[in-house]
């Protein structure tokens, strides 16, 4: 029965017959100053702080970094938690109140509620993942994660962060609270993993083999201190978009990505 009524509602739909167009996202403001949005940035300050700033040599950790866009604090305020799961459980404190127009203690359980501001909109078939941004830890305090069917809901969401322990933690002001990204939530139920061996793919297995060779001989001549190792310092083969025996370059591939900034009307 249930199938039947999934099958009846989706009838009433536009199908995609498993394509999806572009995506494309609308902010329509809420109110008249809501938070800043902007595209997401690669840097993070514990990665400049390692040492010869080797954490970006992770490319993957980078691009992760800046695929999407941050909604931005206002304003400098404090959060307490005394460890009661009621609402009154969190404190907020700021000058004149000003977090009052976008944080607030809401659900109770050590959990703040954020206000983006915005009513966001996307295209059939795509969804908004909201979420803190990516690889930037917060002591004391963790974001909650969300997919939002933004290609129909008319209605807006709330961003959440929940306590950890309790304690106090700060938020500064123009300090990243929200991070939107797109995912193409129509198509994700189609996805079967297949679990398989290497055997089924000589190429890719060739392949693997000798990135897997070169790189312990790497780690080897690195650990004895061989001069042109040294000098080499780390291998550059998945930011370069090559590895041993690979055909060809990859069809797509980043190294830095830059997402627009929204439009103004």
């Amino acid at each position: 029965m249930q199938d039947k009524v999934a099958e009846q509602i989706l009838d009433g739909k536009d199908k995609t017959d498993g394509r999806l167009d572009p995506p494309e996202l609308t902010c329509y403001r809420l109110k008249r100053n809501p938070p800043l949005i902007v595209p997401g940035g690669s840097e993070r300050r514990w990665m400049d702080e390692t040492v010869q700033r080797f954490a970006y040599r992770c490319t993957p950790l980078s691009i992760a970094n800046a695929s999407g866009w941050e909604i931005l604090t206002p304003c400098a305020f404090s959060a307490t938690w005394n460890g009661d799961p009621a609402p009154k459980g969190v404190t907020l404190q700021s000058p004149d109140n000003e977090h009052v127009r976008f944080a607030r203690s809401h659900f109770g359980e050590g959990i703040i509620t954020f206000e983006p501001g915005y009513l966001f909109r996307t295209n059939s078939g795509w969804a908004v993942w909201v979420r803190g941004t990516p690889n930037l830890v917060k002591d004391g305090i963790a974001p909650l994660d969300g997919l939002v069917e933004t290609d129909w809901l008319p209605m807006s969401f709330t961003m959440n962060w929940r306590f950890t322990r309790p304690g106090t933690v700060q938020f500064e002001a123009g300090e990243p609270f929200c991070f939107i990204t797109l995912v193409p939530h129509a198509q994700l139920d189609s996805v079967g993993p297949r679990l398989a061996s290497l055997d089924e793919d000589p190429d890719l297995k060739a392949a693997y083999v000798a990135w897997s060779q070169s790189r312990k001989a790497f780690l080897a001549q690195l650990a004895a201190g061989e001069p042109e190792t040294l000098k080499q310092g780390w291998q550059r083969h998945y930011i370069r978009g090559e590895g041993p025996d690979l055909n060809g370059q990859p069809s797509y591939h980043l190294t830095r990505r830059r997402l627009k900034m929204p439009q103004q009307d």
